[in-house]
């Protein structure tokens, strides 16, 4: 079956002398890996420079439900990045928010409302001039609205415990290691309030933004099978260290 759909791009490894497999969330499929031929000459139409993380890609694939890797028919360029490739602390971003997102949508099933999702934020990142520091922190916490473990915000008191595993606040310590302290907690609540347009407003340190992050990914890896430490994290915290 010959379908096309927008694509978002995860990781590609190289495969042989001249071939990539590469990871990515479809607008029409979810999740779908892909074996692609790479020419060696310039005039090819399949392009290296096409599966960068996070490219954001329109696709014709020949899709077949049994096999493991589809096979690419045509493919371009769907938003060109004008920023995000020439500013190392954008592109330090995305190279996080890349590995991030192979972990967490693993077995995703079509969902246009998570690839919708990722598409304008990544477009909104590579028009923002300035204050985006704070992007990878609201980009991940309201990212679990469409995977499935949103926080429970109308819970939530001052001095409140979080409940990583229940995705709740509560008025007292869980009967198990996975919660926030109440100091802690008020961050959860407080970065739930941030959005893309407001996050500016919100001063964190370093310290406070590196913080958080840990946090969040550490409540990622509670609710996500087999979500190891990721290596970019480090780059990031260097970033923002």
């Amino acid at each position: 079956m010959i379908l096309k759909s927008k694509a978002i791009v995860l990781r590609s490894l190289k495969f042989g002398e001249s071939s990539l497999i590469v990871d990515m969330f479809t607008e029409a499929e979810g999740r779908v890996s892909f074996m692609t031929h790479i020419p060696k000459t310039s005039k090819g139409k399949i392009k290296k420079q096409y599966f960068q993380p996070l490219s954001l890609l329109e696709l014709e694939f020949d899709f077949r439900q049994r096999v493991s890797l589809q096979r690419i028919r045509e493919v371009r360029l769907l938003h060109p990045y004008a920023s995000i490739p020439f500013d190392p602390v954008k592109s330090a971003i995305l190279l996080f928010l890349s590995e991030f997102l192979y972990y967490v949508t693993r077995g995703e099933q079509q969902n246009p409302y998570l690839y919708n999702y990722v598409l304008t934020s990544m477009e909104w990142l590579d028009e923002a001039e300035r204050e985006y520091a704070n992007f990878h922190l609201v980009f991940m916490m309201r990212l679990s609205r469409f995977v499935g473990f949103y926080p429970n915000l109308e819970a939530y008191r001052p001095g409140a415990w979080f409940d990583l595993r229940n995705a709740t606040f509560c008025g007292h310590a869980p009967l198990h290691p996975d919660y926030l302290l109440p100091a802690e907690a008020s961050g959860i609540s407080l970065l739930m309030r941030m959005d893309y347009e407001n996050m500016h407003l919100f001063r964190l340190s370093r310290h406070d933004r590196n913080r958080i992050a840990e946090t969040v990914l550490r409540y990622y890896r509670i609710h996500v099978p087999d979500m190891p430490e990721l290596k970019s994290f480090q780059v990031m915290r260097e970033v923002f260290g």
